[in-house]
Parts: C-alpha cells; sequence; structure tokens
C-alpha cells in the first residue's frame, strides 16, 4: 500500500487535495471517498485500512481548507458540485471498478450526502442508462452527521446553540485551517463573553479576541432552512449507514436521517458523544470496532445483500447490551408514563412557581440544584429509587402544563438519573421555543431526544424545568425580539401545573438483545 497526493480538479478549475490510498494488485477495486474541511492528513491510517480490505481510499480537503485553495462557505453550495466532480474522477481512474462509497463524519457527512443525494432523481440503474449517474456515490456511511447550517445551529425547538457554534466558529470559520483552542482562550482573556448582546455581534467580539474576522458568522443565524437533506433522503435508493450517539448533539439529526431514508437504512446509535468510539468516556463494554463494521457493511451494501429493510441497534448505556430498532425509534415498545405531582411518579421538590430569569439564567454546565430556601429559579421534581432495573430504548418526552407571564419562553427540561449515592449522571434534555399570549396556560411538549440507557435498581429521576440552559443555548429575552438580535433582556415569571405534566419513557417491555455488527450488516 502506498498513499501519494493528487489534485483533483472541481467544475471551475480548482485544484482539491486528495490523497489516495491504494491496495497491492494491481486490479479495479471498489473505493470509499471522505471529504473534509478538518485535514487530510487526520485520516492517513483510517484509509491504510481501507486499503488493508481491498479499497481504494481517498481523504480530501474540501474548498478552502487545509490543502485545497479557494474560499471556503460553510454548508455551501460548492460541496455538491466539489462532491460530484470527484467522484466522477474517481471512476475514470484505472484502479477504480466504478464502485464508490461516500463516507464522513460530522461535516464530512454532509459532504458524503449531499453529494449522493443532490444527483439525479430515480434508482442508480435508471439514472446509469443516461449516464447521469458519475458523480452519485453507491452508497453512504454518515456519522454523527451535521446536516446544515440550521440543523447545526438551532435546536429542532427553535433554540439557539451558542457554545457549540462558537466553539466551531472560533476554531475553524472563516480561515484555512484550524485552531481548537481559540475560543478556550477568548474566554479566558474574557470570561463573561458569551453574555454581551447581540449574539448576531459575537462574531464581531470573537474576532477581536482571535485577531481575526468572523464575516460568516452573522449567515449562521440568517439560514432557517430546515430538513432539506431529510426530505432528499426519502427518495433516494442507495443504501445508508447512520452511526450516532446518544451523547452526541445531532443525534436526533441522524435518527431522523435514518427514519426518513428511501433505501436499505441501518442505524447505529451507541452510548457515545461526537466523537463515537474516539471519545475517552465511551464504556469499553459498549465498543464497536467501527472499521471493521464499515468494511463489512460496505462491501454488503456494494454487493446488493441488503434486506431493504429499515432497522438497527441501539446500545443500552454502558451495560454491553444492544436493542434492535424494527420501526421508527419514537414508537416505544411500552410507554411508561410518569406523572408529576405523584408518589409514584416524579414528586414536586420545589419551583411549581419560578422565575426565569436571563441576567441569573440555569446553567448548562453545572448539574447542581439550589439546596436553600431562596427564590426558586426552575421546577424541580424526584422520583423515588427504581424498584428493579430498567432498560430505555427510544424517544423520550415531557408534556407539560405551564403558564409564563411574557409573549415568548423557553422551556428546557433537564433529565439526570441519580445513582444510590447520589452521583449525578445526565439522561436527556429537551429545549423548545414557544410564543403565546402572557398569562395563558398552555400544554407544551417538550421532546427529550433518543435513549438508550439501563438503570440499575435503586436510580432516582430528578427532573427540571427552568427558562434558560445556557451558555450552551442563548438566552431568551422574553420581549418577544429575537434572541440573535435582541439586546434587552427581561425577567420571566413560569408556572407549572403539576397535576397536568407528565414524563414518557420508552420502556423496553421484552428484552431481546443482539449482536450489533450481524443486525445492521443482513
Amino acid at each position: 500500500m502506498n498513499t501519494r497526493t493528487v489534485s483533483v480538479l472541481t467544475p471551475d478549475g480548482t485544484p482539491l487535495a486528495t490523497d489516495v490510498c491504494l491496495p497491492g494488485g494491481g486490479r479495479p477495486r471498489p473505493a470509499v471517498l471522505i471529504r473534509t474541511p478538518y485535514g487530510r492528513d487526520a485520516h492517513r491510517a483510517e484509509l491504510r485500512g481501507w486499503a488493508a480490505h481491498g479499497f481504494a481510499a481517498l481523504a480530501q480537503d474540501v474548498r478552502g481548507r487545509h490543502g485545497s485553495p479557494g474560499e471556503w462557505h460553510p454548508y455551501g453550495d460548492h460541496e455538491k458540485a466539489d462532491g460530484a466532480a470527484t467522484v466522477a474522477w474517481v471512476r475514470a481512474q484505472a484502479w477504480s471498478n466504478g464502485e464508490v462509497v461516500a463516507v464522513g463524519a460530522s461535516y464530512a457527512a454532509y459532504c458524503a450526502l449531499v453529494t449522493a443525494l443532490d444527483g439525479p432523481d430515480g434508482p442508480r440503474d435508471a439514472v446509469a442508462e443516461k449516464g447521469l449517474c458519475d458523480g452519485v456515490p453507491d452508497a453512504v456511511i454518515a456519522a454523527v452527521p451535521a446536516l446544515g447550517l440550521t440543523e447545526t445551529a438551532r435546536e429542532h425547538g427553535g433554540p439557539e446553540r451558542l457554545w457549540a457554534r462558537a466553539g466551531w466558529w472560533a476554531a475553524h470559520g472563516d480561515r484555512h485551517d484550524s485552531d481548537p483552542d481559540a475560543l478556550g482562550r477568548a474566554l479566558a482573556d474574557a470570561p463573561r463573553l458569551l453574555e454581551h448582546l447581540p449574539v448576531a455581534g459575537l462574531g464581531e467580539r470573537l474576532a477581536a479576541g482571535l485577531g481575526r474576522e468572523l464575516p460568516s458568522w452573522p449567515r449562521l443565524w440568517a439560514d432557517r432552512e430546515r430538513g432539506r437533506l431529510v426530505a432528499l433522503g426519502s427518495a433516494a435508493r442507495l443504501p445508508l449507514l447512520a452511526v450516532g450517539g446518544t451523547r452526541d448533539p445531532f443525534a436526533e439529526d441522524t435518527v431522523a436521517l435514518w427514519r426518513g431514508w428511501g433505501g436499505p437504512a441501518r442505524l447505529l446509535l451507541g452510548p457515545w458523544g461526537h466523537r463515537l468510539t474516539a471519545d475517552r468516556s465511551a464504556p469499553a463494554r459498549a465498543r464497536v470496532n467501527l472499521g471493521a463494521l464499515y468494511v463489512r457493511w460496505a462491501r454488503a451494501a456494494l454487493a446488493g445483500r441488503l434486506d431493504p429493510a429499515r432497522h438497527g441497534v441501539i446500545a443500552l448505556g454502558d451495560s454491553g447490551r444492544w436493542h434492535s430498532i424494527h420501526r421508527a425509534v419514537s414508537s416505544s415498545e411500552a410507554e411508561c408514563r410518569w406523572p408529576f405531582a405523584s408518589s409514584t411518579g416524579l414528586r414536586l421538590l420545589h419551583g411549581a412557581e419560578f422565575n426565569a430569569d436571563p441576567e441569573r439564567p440555569v446553567r448548562s454546565d453545572d448539574l447542581a440544584v439550589p439546596v436553600d430556601g431562596g427564590p426558586a429559579d426552575r421546577c424541580l421534581l424526584l422520583s423515588p429509587p427504581l424498584p428493579r432495573p430498567l432498560d430505555l430504548a427510544g424517544a423520550a418526552v415531557a408534556r407539560i402544563n405551564a403558564t409564563a407571564d411574557t409573549p415568548s419562553a423557553d422551556w428546557a427540561v433537564r433529565l439526570t438519573a441519580l445513582d444510590p449515592s447520589g452521583r449525578a449522571d445526565p439522561l436527556a434534555f429537551g429545549i423548545v421555543r414557544r410564543a403565546a399570549p402572557p398569562g395563558e396556560a398552555a400544554d407544551i411538549t417538550v421532546p427529550l431526544g433518543t435513549l438508550g440507557r439501563r438503570l440499575p435498581a435503586g436510580t432516582r429521576l430528578r427532573a427540571e424545568i427552568a427558562g434558560h440552559h445556557f451558555p450552551a443555548h442563548a438566552r431568551n429575552p422574553h420581549t418577544g425580539d429575537d434572541p440573535v438580535t435582541a439586546t434587552r433582556l427581561a425577567p420571566s415569571r413560569r408556572t407549572v401545573n403539576p397535576r397536568g405534566s407528565a414524563l414518557h419513557l420508552p420502556v423496553v417491555a421484552r428484552r431481546h438483545y443482539v449482536e450489533p455488527v450481524p443486525e445492521i450488516c443482513r
């Protein structure tokens, strides 16, 4: 195996730096293509792994990043054309047998998907007769997919992801390379940097600390189109492997992509964060050899051996157990309702009435809860200890009957598992924005994401209902103004009606465990 760097020309003549690693033997091979803004050099070992299993492997710096010249516009239209040109270039090489698998994680997953989904409509065999599919891959592996500007910048319920986007833009935005520690240094110099208003002007304040401009920051918030790739995926016929983590901020986008895909689709959802098994905190019992799984799945996909059903597996936390999913994970086997203000559900500790003050918001980076008798800043509830272990696999939801005295209000629900010793472990979180006449009671549904956990006996569940989750999310100013452009903040008086509220958890009624690799590749 040898790796060499070549330039692949785009339709406008821009040369994209591309590493190519070929297996020995000389005969035509299937290829895998990774297009990344994070530096193709980081994929050298991955390319060698693919080549060792008989694939031609390529990693390419996207336009305007690292070894590729040009201007980089995150999630810009050029990713579609550049990806299609690269797939067509691969198919024209003597070492290619014409089969291409587009592979990527995070932004690179977006690159893979937009290349696959923005191609000609119709099954691959049909468009091949017209000579139109040279730039469309045959299969896609999308890991922790970041599906677009809006999907990465805002929650499904509307609130803005402030911390994550500020960190990403400081590290990668409007620059040719990356600086992962940029936001940390800026906060060291100005600890209250993220508190300044308006959020739209944060790019200028970051620029002062970074020593460079961030002109693309406002465009991040101006974009509001959501769901384009998921919608396009419904017409896809090529196979998809969607890989995510229940602790990844884009987990619900991974599930939505898998759920709506038109072709053979597989979902692998482990107890991981955005780095998947590379996270040091990833539990050893739940580790999967993702490289070997990708190779086996790619071979099955290219050979047409995958059955057309949509199914997959979800890990039950760090138990080492995997639960099979054959339907949309929004329909659990046995939804368990935990009513508020109930001795068998969640008991109200305090805060049926509380004050959501954006000047003193509930913080996302602190799991501690107030224990003194001061004014409540959240509604706090606690369950009795679980009498037996509980397996959760599927979508969790909080349904609350609540009132705000302001025209706009965010409702953040944080669910924490407390082990018998009292140690707190984040379990689920959701936040939605609601505009309504002040003082009007409303039934509010807060999706809490897809859970895959095993809770041991003795675990207690703690639920917090608050008006903010800062700095992970921008503060709602409660004035009715757009939180991105608002410059004035006001407190909001809240009321939660415990008797009209409940937590709904997806309990596994029948414990049927599977091995993840055979289930994904069948």
